[in-house]
């Protein structure tokens, strides 16, 4: 059984790597759908609300809510005593993070999608899901609030960094490649080499 857990900020890739692992049948978890399923719980808008009852949960629960809330659902997908890979998508915050390693030990892999704020706002703008999306002084302000949970932090603390810079495909591969390959130094490797196997 291995865990998979991605960090990054918006439009880095967090929602493509998903998708990769539901196309190659992978579960996911979606630590977002938590907090989704809170607004619609307290009759709130999701995409007006997601970040203010991000910050409730954690007020009223613990730091570590969303990770706890999180946690029965990773596990309902690995109870098969043959399960292989999960993926838990959109740690946050550095007691989320610490849960996880506490919960699955040498299980958990942490992997962390980067790529810079230009580029991450022009997929944003094409994509334009919300205003945010759309509005780069929006995104700015949306990237500050994910900061003040220390998402760097997170980040910066990841066993596996894929940098999303290249082509979809190429970025598909390295999801790939960590999705089915050992975690940690192997799968540092395929994360930072081309599918040619060329180091970048």
């Amino acid at each position: 059984m291995r865990v998979i857990g991605t960090v990054g900020l918006p439009g880095s890739g967090k929602g493509e790597a998903a998708a990769v692992a539901e196309k190659d049948g992978v579960p996911v978890v979606t630590m977002g759908d938590v907090i989704r399923a809170e607004c619609r719980d307290r009759g709130l808008d999701p995409a007006e609300h997601h970040g203010a009852i991000a910050r409730a949960l954690r007020e009223e629960n613990g730091p570590a809510a969303i990770a706890e809330r999180s946690i029965p659902l990773i596990e309902d997908e690995t109870a098969p005593e043959d399960a292989g890979t999960v993926l838990v998508d959109g740690l946050r915050a550095p007691v989320e993070l610490e849960r996880f390693r506490e919960r699955f030990g040498d299980d958990f892999t942490l992997v962390a999608i980067t790529a810079p704020f230009d580029l991450r706002a022009e997929r944003l703008g094409e994509r334009g899901r919300d205003d945010s999306d759309v509005d780069a002084e929006a995104l700015r302000d949306r990237e500050e609030r994910e900061r003040e949970f220390g998402m760097d932090e997170v980040i910066d603390a990841a066993d596996v960094t894929i940098e999303n810079t290249d082509s979809l495909a190429s970025f598909r591969d390295r999801v790939r490649a960590v999705l089915h390959g050992d975690a940690g130094s192997d799968a540092d490797a395929a994360a930072t080499a081309d599918p040619t196997g060329v180091e970048k």
